[in-house]
């Protein structure tokens, strides 16, 4: 008999334990990690799709445009000594390369952009006239061990390149000096860029004397982006267009630029300090493409929507442990409050409706935009649950004081989300306010037992 009213005791104070119920909600709202995960992973699945389509719209108009050139390019003979088989050796004419690039390089854009809609996916494009100008200054040949009469310019060219080819709405020619030259794609080896283009250079005989000027213009198609290579021993760059979220980046970042919510314009005065190219070689058709080269000499502008929704919903459903913790900690404070023990499935309830938010957030973002969604979403699971515990516990105002509560959760996070910079401070300050909060409310907590008076199940 006493072993029995032992065992009754047990079992009514672990009903009953504060602490045991919390260690319940520890491990519930760790098991809804798993939940939380798998969101994560819809959400990037998602993402995918999106850059998938991204990438068909630029297939079929053009991608993001890199502009690389001009470069030029002048075969010299060199004589060198081969084995004749005898054990002596004879000399034998060779033919090289001279590559030079631009000692001044300006180039000029102005985009004219729009939006590509395919389904409930959108890409930026944009069309363009790239104007370059600049000159060749007269080569050191002597530096090079080279002389002036073992230049071929009447096999002379000048190289450039295009990222996609696509983009090209008219036939690009070339003005060299007083004489313009048309364009043609590279063949075999001889280009300097993967994706050349090069145009005649015979008038480029005289450039160990005189320096060279040349001038182009490419009507170009792009998508999301435009960039350039740093070429120029001296490279200046005008760029402006009708986008209101630019985002610069590469290896410099513009000098001065202007940005509203209509356009924006921007500078770019570049000296080759820091390029990572020799302004003359000889040989090497291969030292342009070195992709590691042309990462630190690559800059220009991306043009972004201006709001990644799934991103937002990303850093969303980071805060998914927080905010159901909290949600957790309230609803028990509520059940002390009311005296009142709410069963541990319905709080599985609550914590399947918190997780749902995550999917309405995410189908709904992509219809109507994130604010909307987590407006949507928000209010839905705060009336749902705000419903359901009103119909547990026969308690209205405790049911929409908790109601308050989760919407004081959500606020919080979509502040923190739209904060950036700022929501690491937010996020810490509010997390200490609510610990001080939790530490004040606690003090006169029965930890052994709360004193319902009835289970709410």
């Amino acid at each position: 008999m006493e072993q029995q009213n032992n065992t009754t005791q047990l079992t009514k104070w672990f009903r009953e334990s504060v602490t045991v119920k919390l260690v319940f909600i520890g491990m519930l709202s760790l098991v809804l990690l798993i939940p939380s995960v798998m969101i994560s992973n819809l959400i990037n699945e998602r993402a995918q799709r999106r850059d998938e389509v991204i990438s068909n719209i630029s297939y079929n108009f053009a991608g993001k445009q890199l502009i690389k050139g001009p470069v030029l390019v002048i075969p010299y003979r060199d004589q060198i000594e081969v084995p004749d088989g005898t054990g002596k050796s004879r000399p034998q004419q060779v033919e090289r390369k001279l590559f030079l690039l631009p000692e001044q390089l300006s180039i000029k854009a102005g985009l004219k952009t729009d939006v590509i809609h395919k389904g409930m996916f959108s890409a930026v494009v944009y069309k363009t006239q790239v104007r370059l100008s600049g000159n060749f200054a007269k080569a050191d040949l002597s530096a090079l061990g080279i002389r002036s009469d073992q230049l071929i310019p009447e096999k002379a060219f000048i190289t450039f390149s295009v990222s996609d080819l696509k983009g090209l709405k008219t036939n690009p020619s070339l003005t060299l000096g007083n004489q313009t030259f048309a364009a043609a794609p590279s063949a075999g080896n001889e280009s300097a860029f993967t994706n050349g283009l090069q145009a005649a250079a015979t008038n480029a005989g005289d450039i160990a004397n005189n320096a060279l000027p040349f001038s182009c213009t490419l009507d170009l198609n792009g998508t999301d982006g435009l960039s350039f290579l740093q070429l120029g021993k001296t490279t200046d760059v005008e760029l402006s267009g009708n986008w209101g979220t630019p985002n610069f980046d590469g290896r410099y970042l513009p000098d001065t630029r202007q940005v509203n919510n209509k356009d924006f314009s921007a500078r770019w005065h570049v000296l080759y300090y820091n390029s990572p190219f020799p302004q003359q070689w000889t040989d090497s058709a291969s030292v342009l493409n070195n992709a590691n080269k042309q990462q630190n000499a690559t800059f220009g502008v991306n043009l972004r929507l201006p709001v990644d929704d799934y991103q937002e919903t990303t850093r969303t459903n980071k805060y998914a442990i927080l905010i159901i913790l909290l949600a957790f900690v309230s609803l028990f404070l509520t059940e002390l409050i009311c005296k009142q023990r709410i069963h541990s499935f319905n709080y599985v309830l609550v914590g399947a409706a918190m997780i749902i938010f995550y999917t309405l957030l995410l189908s709904f973002s992509e219809q109507i935009g994130f604010n909307w969604a987590y407006l949507v979403a928000s209010v839905a699971t705060i009336g749902l649950i705000t419903a359901f515990i009103a119909s547990l516990i026969k308690n209205r105002v405790s049911a929409f004081s908790f109601a308050g509560i989760l919407s004081v959760f959500y606020g919080f996070i979509y502040i923190i989300i739209q904060l950036e910079d700022f929501a690491l401070m937010a996020g810490s300050i509010a997390l200490f306010i609510i610990v001080a909060a939790l530490m004040y409310f606690s003090r006169k907590i029965n930890w052994d037992n709360a004193n319902y008076e009835e289970e709410v199940v």
